[in-house]
């Protein structure tokens, strides 16, 4: 994935960097932890809003192969949720958690990283259009055929979209939401929904795995 070009100041030490990630916060694993020291009294809320999100989202994606296509409002519903809650323990995740979200994504093959990359980045797209001018039905499309098919809603296809603009934007944020688009348009627009959200639940699961393990103290 194509990285932009962005410049910020550390929240820890003040030193201008060039994020990796939309989110990044600190120039160095070193601030963050600094950072964290210092604000935080007691247990760490990031491992409870991983805990509870990454709950939800498992409960979210699990329910997804038992909703049945001919209940359309209930089954863009739960979409809508897998979409949320995926999006939310990924940003958790990469905020609070990057070096265990790096160190999994590192461990898997250059082409499946980079499509794990972006389609957590067309999920983000989604979920930023999501509730504004555009409604849940634009994301999908409901392909002719067999009954079957039909009714199985983790076989429903991500829509193709047309060409976007994202002018009340900042131009920083018209530059991440068109990569978040291209992201969509890649590895969403054509796609299973059942498989965008089983690769994507897939690696977010393990990554937590992880994190929460590191997270809990030694003796």
């Amino acid at each position: 994935m194509v990285r932009m070009a962005d410049t910020r100041n550390c929240e820890q030490c003040g030193t201008q960097f060039s994020p990796r990630r939309e989110h990044g916060r600190f120039c160095s694993a070193r601030c963050r932890v600094a950072w964290n020291r210092s604000h935080v009294q007691g247990p760490a809320p990031e491992a409870s809003a991983l805990e509870w999100s990454i709950t939800a989202m498992i409960d979210t994606t699990d329910r997804l192969p038992r909703i049945r296509g001919l209940d359309r409002p209930r089954a863009f519903a739960i979409i809508g949720e897998a979409v949320w809650w995926v999006t939310i323990v990924d940003g958790t995740l990469v905020r609070y958690h990057p070096e265990a979200y790096d160190r999994v994504l590192s461990q898997r093959p250059p082409d499946d990283r980079v499509a794990i990359e972006e389609t957590l980045a067309g999920l983000r797209f989604v979920r930023n259009r999501m509730g504004q001018d555009v409604d849940h039905i634009d994301f999908i499309h409901l392909r002719q055929g067999h009954a079957d098919r039909i009714n199985r809603v983790t076989d429903w296809r991500w829509s193709r979209l047309p060409e976007q603009t994202f002018e009340w934007l900042s131009p920083r944020g018209q530059e991440w939401e068109a990569e978040r688009y291209r992201a969509y348009q890649h590895r969403l627009a054509g796609h299973a929904v059942g498989d965008t959200f089983t690769r994507a639940g897939s690696f977010l699961r393990i990554a937590a795995a992880q994190a929460t393990t590191a997270a809990v103290p030694t003796a």
